[in-house]
């Protein structure tokens, strides 16, 4: 049975969509399922969702998953998930999480269901960051991961160096996935409808990491971008405590023109620079 429409819900069960949680209900079907395919392509399997909200993607991954786990942190809509999917929770190919998505333990989450293990949801835009970074820790873990962020994120996400997207959300999730930018969400599609348009990103995680984000990596990346028309000598120089010639040792190794501007990295010279240094002061 198709799930009802976010309007029809909310007016079912006297609720309105809060602001702070940025709740924004994407309401056509047709998206839901197009999203629901990327994240289980082959039926099986098990998909944790981040942020359930009503069930509008919720539905189509059960008709996917083999097991889907639900993390909402609104409890008033507790009441709608296990309404509309009764039956799957008495199944148990359904299980709802009430809890905060950027601190659940997912390691515990995925161990609940078979293989393979995806992790699908629409992000909310005030805390993408942390739950994009949370999909980096679990990289090793999952099959894939597929999230609906705003257009501008994934632009990010899938950018290559030298463009004005590329950043240091750019380096991060290229160090574990490959970045697909699967398809645009306009702002009509939502309920309440956003400022902005969406977009589904696919990211696959790579067999062998580029990086893991050491505390060496994640300084070198913050400090190339905090001001981007910086060259490298200045904006790492702290990497060495000033000391140049030590920097440039460790530049030279790695194969890095300390003259270059950060955006004009890719991963793997992240990665290079950070091992050159950690070696250095081993």
């Amino acid at each position: 049975m198709p799930l009802r429409s976010p309007k029809a819900l909310l007016h079912e069960y006297q609720l309105s969509p809060k602001h702070s949680f940025g709740q924004n209900f994407l309401s056509d079907p047709r998206l839901t399922e197009r999203i629901a395919e990327t994240a289980v392509p082959v039926p099986g399997g098990t998909v944790v969702e981040i942020g359930a909200g009503m069930g509008a993607l919720t539905g189509p991954l059960l008709a996917r998953a083999e097991r889907v786990i639900a993390i909402e942190r609104d409890r008033d809509l507790l009441p709608v998930l296990s309404g509309e999917f009764a039956p799957e929770l008495a199944a148990n190919k359904l299980r709802l999480v009430e809890g905060d998505a950027k601190t659940v333990d997912y390691r515990e989450l995925l161990a609940d269901g078979p293989a393979p293990a995806v992790l699908a949801g629409n992000l909310p835009y005030q805390i993408t960051g942390p739950l994009l970074r949370r999909a980096t820790e679990l990289a090793s873990h999952l099959t894939r991961a597929v999230f609906l962020v705003q257009l501008e994120v994934a632009d990010r996400l899938a950018a290559l160096p030298g463009s004005d997207a590329y950043g240091g959300l750019s380096v991060f999730a290229q160090a574990r996935f490959v970045v697909e930018r699967s398809f645009v969400i306009r702002r009509g599609a939502f309920y309440p409808q956003p400022n902005v348009d969406s977009a589904v990103v696919l990211l696959k995680p790579l067999e062998t990491a580029v990086s893991l984000e050491t505390p060496t990596f994640v300084a070198l990346v913050h400090e190339a971008f905090q001001q981007r028309r910086k060259k490298l000598r200045n904006a790492w120089s702290q990497r060495t405590e000033g000391d140049m010639p030590r920097l440039a040792a460790a530049a030279e190794r790695a194969g890095i023109d300390l003259d270059l501007r950060g955006e004009t990295l890719d991963v793997t010279q992240f990665a290079a620079m950070a091992r050159a240094l950690e070696e250095q002061n081993a």
